[in-house]
């Protein structure tokens, strides 16, 4: 029952962390443009959007969504907590919607419920939180062989998208910025969890701040965090909203999926069929966000759909008719 128990209170958690970071996309995008219109875009490199009120009130909001996830993780596992992310899809598609008057077609709705039907069919059957005592059996996870390699390769694909790739196709392929971010975004959450289970377990009267591990994890925390804003950014900035935040849902999600299953192998607890079951609401999910991202220009003409004109705001950047 206590499984149970946590596993509710991570959901709920992770549905109000959901209604805050959708808003933020929006709010953070309307900073953005109203910045750029008096300084250096963001894509261009320029941090005009500092001083930009609007923009603050945008990363209050993503701040206080992701302190309840970060709540969320210290109850339930990973695979229960990241898909839970397309609501927030789905809240910040319908706002793009009214207020960016970026268009939403129908299909978008119909991919909207897909999303919410994927996100039930995994919470009914996501694994229980295992039993952590302290932050030290975390590092003797996160020092395994697998988990070593596997953040060495995203350490070297990071790496090679930042120094190679970005200066070359940054501003014309959304999925440069959105891999930087969804690489470092999985190492981010296994970090987060680690931290979250700490603040549980200290609360609870063992203080992990005692040891080195706990604040190993919270270093590493802030900054891929501060690395995964600039980043993010720069995306905003230069693609549609609507689109930036499907795609960076999908990638980061199994992204982050991949990471947990290595980990903390939270699927060995369960059966062959609670796993395809999961496995299938997760591919809803992922049906859900992608018929969001083709809809996008509906009734709209023929365009590039690698530039960036193609995923930018009409707002921000009104279509020009080709040659």
């Amino acid at each position: 029952m206590v499984g149970v128990s946590d596993n509710v209170r991570g959901f709920l958690l992770a549905i109000s962390s959901s209604i805050f970071i959708g808003s933020s996309f929006i709010i953070k995008k309307k900073g953005l443009k109203k910045a750029g219109n008096s300084g250096t875009r963001a894509s261009e490199g320029g941090y005009s959007y500092l001083i930009e009120p609007l923009w603050w009130a945008g990363m209050i909001a993503m701040v206080a969504g992701e302190g309840l996830n970060f709540a969320a993780y210290a109850y339930a596992p990973a695979i229960l907590v990241t898909p839970l992310g397309a609501l927030s899809i789905i809240f910040s598609a319908v706002l793009a919607h009214f207020i960016l008057k970026e268009r939403l077609h129908m299909f978008g709705i119909v991919g909207c419920i897909l999303c919410l039907v994927g996100s039930v069919s995994i919470v009914l059957h996501a694994p229980f939180e295992r039993d952590i005592e302290s932050v030290k059996q975390v590092w003797q996870l996160a020092t395994e062989p697998g988990f070593i390699a596997y953040t060495l390769t995203v350490a070297a694909l990071v790496t090679v998208l930042i120094f190679v790739y970005v200066p070359r196709y940054g501003q014309t392929h959304m999925v440069i910025y959105i891999g930087i971010c969804s690489f470092m975004g999985s190492l981010t959450v296994m970090a987060v969890k680690a931290v979250a289970i700490a603040f549980k377990l200290s609360f609870s009267g063992s203080n992990q701040f005692i040891y080195f591990q706990t604040w190993f994890f919270t270093i590493i925390v802030i900054l891929f965090c501060i690395m995964q804003l600039i980043y993010l950014n720069k995306a905003l900035d230069t693609f549609n909203t609507a689109v930036v935040s499907p795609v960076y849902y999908v990638m980061f999600t199994t992204l982050t999926i991949l990471a947990s299953m290595i980990m903390f192998k939270e699927w060995n607890s369960q059966n062959a069929s609670q796993i395809v079951t999961e496995l299938c609401g997760f591919v809803t999910i992922v049906s859900g966000t992608f018929l969001l991202h083709k809809t996008m220009d509906m009734g709209s003409g023929t365009t590039n759909m690698s530039s960036p004109a193609y995923h930018r705001s009409p707002e921000s950047n009104p279509r020009q008719p080709e040659p």
